[in-house]
């Protein structure tokens, strides 16, 4: 599970800002060398258990930038009970 950065992206760092498990890096530190955004897939938790959605995608001013449970990738409804009581820890 988590969160993915399109092209869309105009690199604000609202995001980056937002982001309670540090898993959005900016453009600089991109390990796919794009000149966007990248959110580290094990480390980002969709905010599941906290809010409704990833608080990424809810302060970002861009619309459709942020994308999350995407086809073939588990679904928020999906996401263990261990993620939701908290046991998962979230900065």
């Amino acid at each position: 599970m988590a969160v993915k950065i399109t092209d869309l992206c105009i690199s604000c760092g609202s995001c980056i800002d937002e982001c309670p498990v540090s898993a959005i890096v900016d453009d600089d530190n991109n390990p796919t060398d794009e000149g966007i955004y990248y959110v580290y897939a094990d480390k980002c938790v969709e905010c599941v258990g906290h809010n409704e959605m990833p608080a990424c995608a809810s302060a970002c001013p861009t619309e459709g930038c942020i994308v999350w449970s995407a086809r073939g990738a588990t679904s928020r409804d999906d996401i263990s009970d261990a993620n939701r009581n908290d046991s998962v820890s979230v900065m």
